[in-house]
Parts: structure tokens; C-alpha cells; sequence
């Protein structure tokens, strides 16, 4: 089995080496590629597809990680984002396994949105969960409905992963992008933060404006891109987000 597990390969949309913003201190951030959601406010749509990445097995991958391990620190490591790294869960679950055996702190960026307690996910889950250090989680709206019209899907089995979490006591950072016209109203903003307020495990909470350098990718990938006049949101718009969500931005 260890065998086998050695040639597992990934499929790797691109490779950042000196994260600062994907988990605490200096990341090496692996984005893998696939994803079932179709954010209409994606900046990365060229992840969708789960094949059209580089593939790389889990050896070839850390040890390109480690060459950089002498700049983490104490606190970096490494951070795995995407698409939805969920989607490549036996690849994600060696890798951490392995980057675990050399000490190195890792952190899981996800959407949630493969997330089940059916088999043989659930089991799949909980085996990832005992090598991830940190969990980021990309709420992306708290009403369903609104979920649904944002993303293509619902935000049930999401919210589901977040109380899983909650109740294991895995660290957690959330993160909700801010979408004019979308998730930019002042009810969902109080909706979210009582649902977070409702979990155990929260460390942190982000708030990330949307912005369109993405939107590019949408024409040149011949997708329509449903946000087109839409801005990103104001400065006062996005401090009234930090205070309904207690993010407590200026402690940061």
C-alpha cells in the first residue's frame, strides 16, 4: 500500500513560494486544480478542469516545497488552495502525511464544498484531518438561496463541515469574499457572524473585497462572466463588514 500511496500524483495549477497571505507566516502554497463550484466572482476559473494542472506525485511535490523550508520560520509551512484541493483528497492526505513526518505545519484552504459525512468521504475526511494543522475556510454566503445563485450550490454541506470542525476542534480561519449586490448586505453579514459566533474552533476572520483582476480568464476561457459592471465594494462597505463580522482587523 505504501507503494502505491508513493505514486499518487496531483494535478497542480501553479506553485506560489513565498505566500503571506494563505495561513500564518511564510507559505509554500500548492494550488491544485478542479472545482465544482462556479463562483461567479472566481478569478481562477483555469482551475476547473481537474486534469489540464501539472501532475506531480507527492514526493516530486514536498521535496520542491522543502527547498524552502529555511524561510518558514517557526510559524509558515506549507498551504494547500486550488480549486478544491477536497477534490484530490487521497493526494492531499499523503502529502500532509508526509510533510507531517518532517515537522512541517500545514494548512488546508478549502470551499468545503465536496464535504459529506457518506462513505467513503467522511472516513477519507477525518484521516486528512489528523494531519492538517489549520483549516481556512471559504464561506462564500450564509443564506442557501443566495448560495446557490452565487456559486451553483448549496451551502448546506459547507455549513455541515464548519460545525464538524467545530465540535473536533480543528483551528479554524474563515473567510467570506464581500460581493456588492451578492453577499454585501448588512442581514447576511449578522446571519454569518451568528453562525460563527456559534462555533468552538474560529482563531480569525477575513474579509476579502471582491475585485475583478480575474475577469479576463472568464473571456479567454469563453464563459460568460455574470459580475460584468459590478465594482468592487467601497472602503466604508468593507470596514462595515469587518465590524459585523468581529474580525477585529485593527489587531491584525
Amino acid at each position: 500500500m505504501a507503494e502505491e500511496n508513493k505514486e499518487l500524483t496531483g494535478y497542480v495549477h501553479s506553485l506560489e513560494s513565498f505566500g503571506s497571505v494563505d495561513g500564518p507566516g511564510v507559505r509554500y502554497v500548492i494550488f491544485l486544480t478542479g472545482c465544482a463550484m462556479r463562483c461567479q466572482f472566481c478569478h481562477n476559473p483555469d482551475t476547473w478542469k481537474m486534469q489540464t494542472g501539472t501532475p506531480y506525485t507527492v514526493d516530486e511535490l514536498l521535496n520542491k516545497a522543502l527547498k524552502y523550508r529555511s524561510y518558514w520560520a517557526k510559524e509558515g509551512g506549507i498551504t494547500v488552495s486550488g480549486g478544491e484541493p477536497l477534490l484530490q483528497i487521497d493526494f492531499l492526505t499523503e502529502l500532509f502525511k508526509k510533510a507531517k513526518a518532517q515537522g512541517v505545519h500545514t494548512t488546508l484552504d478549502t470551499s468545503g464544498n465536496p464535504f459529506t459525512r457518506e462513505e467513503p468521504f467522511f472516513s477519507k475526511f477525518r484521516e486528512l484531518m489528523k494531519y492538517t494543522d489549520l483549516v481556512m475556510l471559504d464561506i462564500k454566503h450564509i443564506d442557501d438561496e443566495q448560495h446557490k445563485i452565487l456559486t451553483g450550490c448549496t451551502n448546506q454541506n459547507i455549513l455541515d463541515m464548519a460545525r464538524y470542525l467545530s465540535d473536533t476542534k480543528k483551528p479554524v480561519w474563515i473567510r467570506h469574499v464581500l460581493v456588492p449586490e451578492r453577499s454585501d448586505y448588512d442581514e447576511y453579514l449578522i446571519k454569518l457572524d451568528e453562525f460563527i459566533q456559534s462555533l468552538e474552533n474560529v482563531e480569525r476572520v477575513e474579509v476579502l473585497p471582491y475585485h475583478t483582476l480575474g475577469a479576463y480568464k472568464w473571456d479567454e476561457l469563453g464563459y460568460e462572466y455574470e459580475l460584468k459592471g459590478i465594482e468592487q465594494p467601497s472602503v466604508e462597505r468593507v470596514e462595515n463588514a469587518n465590524k459585523l463580522l468581529h474580525t477585529n482587523v485593527s489587531g491584525l
